[in-house]
């Protein structure tokens, strides 16, 4: 299994089997600290080959510089089922609204597939 989309969007949706992302971004900038992003999506799009087919476990877990937890992690199953190709993709949709930010520094946001690192993404947090 690997990830071919791990990102930060301003709306995402999936819809038989298509993705729909707009608005990627990587940086949050505020004026004042502490402040509150209203709203984001969080995006994966994990491709599985043909022996993974089976229900897996996820869980994202955000970790800020000090390896801190910076929220409460998002987890949940997923059920890959192939439709006759050697591979399968599973889309993954998150919305995050008042995500509150102390200071500036980085996120980074962490994907575990069946309780092993998959993948993580930085999300930035400057002052503008």
């Amino acid at each position: 299994m690997k990830a071919e989309i791990f990102t930060f969007c301003d709306f995402a949706q999936e819809n038989g089997g298509k993705l729909t992302i707009v608005g990627t971004f990587d940086t949050i900038v505020s004026k004042n600290f502490p402040c509150v992003h209203p709203q984001l999506s969080v995006v994966i799009r994990m491709r599985f080959d043909l022996w993974e087919f089976a229900n897996h476990s996820f869980r994202i877990e955000t970790r800020d510089l000090n390896g801190e937890m910076s929220m409460e992690a998002i987890s949940g199953n997923v059920d890959v089922r192939g439709v006759g190709n050697a591979t399968a993709v599973s889309h993954l949709v998150f919305t995050i609204s008042n995500l509150q930010f102390r200071s500036t520094g980085v996120v980074t946001f962490v994907l575990y597939m069946d309780d092993r690192e998959i993948t993580s993404v930085p999300l930035y947090i400057r002052k503008g």
